[in-house]
């Protein structure tokens, strides 16, 4: 005997469509209540509360809630959607191309450029950073480890087209993440110091001379002024 469903229920298959609907529905909501978050940081800085976001997106808390099961998922998705930002504006980091005070001074003025505009968000990000992670790590902390990886299979692919040591990449990489990384981080407590393109001249020249200290170790001399031109590199 073939059992049936109770009367008024709905067919499976209907089931199923209604969660696929209420499952899109759910992250179209989620991403404009984002979206809305990043406009309350933008204009009320990094510690306004959720509350306020709820106001910007024009609903109330509760509503909210109703998308993200607490702040702590709230601010994951914040996180989420910055470092997704932030990787997309630090584009010319991952496609270098020029001579390699061209390919320096051009990485450090897009990372100083995006974090002058984002403060608040990089500032909302680092003050959540222990309960708003994606995957295992913070934002941040997985930016800076995107921006390291990619720097160090390129310092790995000029040392061997070179003929230099390429142990020295991986630490160079991460050394040079770090400097620019807690400079800029000082310089946006007190901007009116040093103006942008100051502290990027400034971080260009330091970053060329670790840059230039470690390749003369591994054997390697680079003219900073002449392009660099290696297979995989645009030219």
């Amino acid at each position: 005997m073939t059992s049936s469903s109770a009367p008024g229920s709905p067919a499976p298959g209907r089931t199923d469509g209604r969660s696929a609907r209420w499952a899109g529905h759910r992250e179209q909501r989620r991403s404009e209540f984002v979206d809305a978050a990043l406009r309350a940081i933008a204009e009320e800085g990094p510690e306004v509360p959720v509350e306020r976001i709820a106001e910007h997106a024009g609903v109330g808390r509760t509503r909210l809630y109703k998308y993200f099961a607490d702040a702590t998922d709230l601010h994951g998705a914040i996180a989420e959607r910055a470092a997704t930002l932030i990787t997309a504006e630090l584009a010319p980091v991952w496609s270098p191309h020029g001579t390699p005070m061209q390919m320096i001074s051009t990485a450090i003025s897009t990372h100083v450029g995006w974090l002058a505009e984002h403060g608040h968000l990089y500032r909302h990000l680092t003050m959540h950073a222990l309960s708003a992670r994606v995957g295992s790590k913070d934002a941040i902390t997985d930016v800076k480890a995107a921006i390291a990886g990619h720097l160090t299979e390129l310092f790995r692919q000029v040392l061997h087209e070179l003929g230099g040591s390429e142990p020295v990449a991986e630490p160079l990489a991460h050394g040079i993440v770090g400097l620019v990384e807690s400079t800029t981080d000082r310089w946006l407590d007190a901007p009116e110091r040093m103006d942008r393109d100051q502290l990027t001249e400034l971080l260009t020249r330091w970053v060329w001379r670790l840059l230039d200290d470690a390749l003369r170790s591994a054997g390697v001399e680079l003219d900073p002024d002449e392009p660099l031109e290696l297979p995989g590199l645009p030219s």
